[in-house]
């Protein structure tokens, strides 16, 4: 359904859900590739990437700016999450989880930019559609949920070796002394293993997804109401969606610390 970007939200409020839920995309099927989701995460990320960047280059610590502060103090607390949750030593996993942490933060703070706005810019220069909140998108979130699978695989085989990751596949969770017993155990191992292993990621996308994707319908609802409540209403969920998209980029992290923990560990702690 084409509609145009610029029409008020009262005109056709299923065709202006519908049309702020449409993402810019090319392709087809399996090889669609949501333009809009691709363009605003990479941009968040060399964002994060330059002010990071200039805060390193310019830090003071007699003088230090309000940005520097802050920047600071967030990473005292991710710090402190991997201190109290990882229980091995990897000198990735603080910036991993630093970056994680912002990265998600700033996608997820794209829900609070008027939804209206973006679209209505990009409808001037003829782009009809435009969904401004990459993680409101589901491919997003599982690439970013499978990225850490990857590490999590990667160390898996790094500190269990090759044969012990299959033996975590061949003999976990159900174990036995009897060999035939322990024979038998393994086609039902293999599954449940296999199902315990591909819930972190798909688990970690749709919690993501989900909670951000209600969070921007329930913004395109307030967006339908007459124009003296959406202020007041708006701005009291977008208080609160402040929170929501904070507790979502720690639960994210939180997740890649403790996953990565596990792995972290040998096939008997495991």
């Amino acid at each position: 359904m084409t509609m145009d970007a610029n029409a008020p939200a009262n005109a056709d409020p299923v065709g202006y859900i519908q049309h702020h839920l449409h993402n810019l995309s090319v392709g087809d099927g399996f090889w669609t590739f949501n333009i809009d989701s691709l363009f605003f995460s990479i941009l968040l990320a060399v964002l994060l990437g330059w002010v990071a960047k200039k805060i390193g280059d310019n830090l003071d610590p007699d003088k230090p700016t309000g940005m520097q502060n802050l920047i600071e103090v967030i990473l005292e607390f991710v710090d402190q999450q991997v201190k109290d949750i990882f229980s091995s030593h990897n000198p990735l996993i603080g910036p991993l989880a630093f970056t994680v942490f912002i990265w998600v933060f700033l996608m997820n703070a794209m829900d609070l930019i008027p939804v209206d706005l973006l679209p209505m810019v990009a409808g001037w220069f003829g782009i009809s559609y435009l969904k401004v909140v990459p993680t409101t998108d589901l491919s997003t979130t599982f690439g970013l949920s499978f990225s850490v699978f990857g590490l999590i695989v990667y160390y898996n085989i790094k500190f269990k070796g090759g044969w012990g990751f299959i033996k975590m596949f061949l003999f976990h969770p159900f174990t036995a002394h009897n060999v035939i017993v322990k024979t038998l155990l393994i086609p039902v191992n293999i599954i449940m293993t296999s199902v315990e292993e591909l819930a972190k990621p798909i688990s970690m996308g749709l919690r993501l997804f989900g909670n951000m994707f209600a969070g921007e319908l329930i913004f395109l609802l307030i967006a339908l109401l007459p124009f003296w409540i959406q202020w007041t209403a708006g701005g009291i969920w977008a208080i609160f969606h402040i929170l929501v998209i904070s507790l979502q980029a720690f639960i994210f992290m939180l997740l890649t610390i403790v996953y990565l923990s596990i792995a972290h560990q040998g096939l008997e702690e495991h």
